[in-house]
């Protein structure tokens, strides 16, 4: 998935947050479809992740699972491909 190119201002403000940049695999996904499911329809949440395998497998699993992806960025301008991110999603 590409990093979406939006700006700070742009970008909605979430209902729920989770950061998991202590996680690994599948605990990444898990996590977040925890919270997922514990959110009303139409809501947004906001995942901190951190590494390649959660930056790669929980956007597409929350995709899977019928969500929108908002946006994914990188939560500074020197992170790496493999550093933290931001994710947020709008549970469909």
């Amino acid at each position: 998935m590409e990093v979406d190119e939006t700006t700070i201002d742009e970008i909605p403000e979430a209902d729920f947050f989770i950061d998991i940049t202590d996680q690994v695999c599948p605990l990444t996904f898990v996590k977040t479809k925890l919270l997922i499911e514990s959110m009303p329809t139409g809501k947004l949440a906001e995942v901190r992740l951190k590494g390649a395998d959660p930056l790669e497998n929980v956007p597409r699993s929350v995709e899977e699972h019928g969500h929108e992806i908002l946006n994914l960025r990188p939560e500074s301008d020197n992170t790496a491909a493999d550093g933290v991110h931001r994710l947020l999603i709008r549970k469909n």
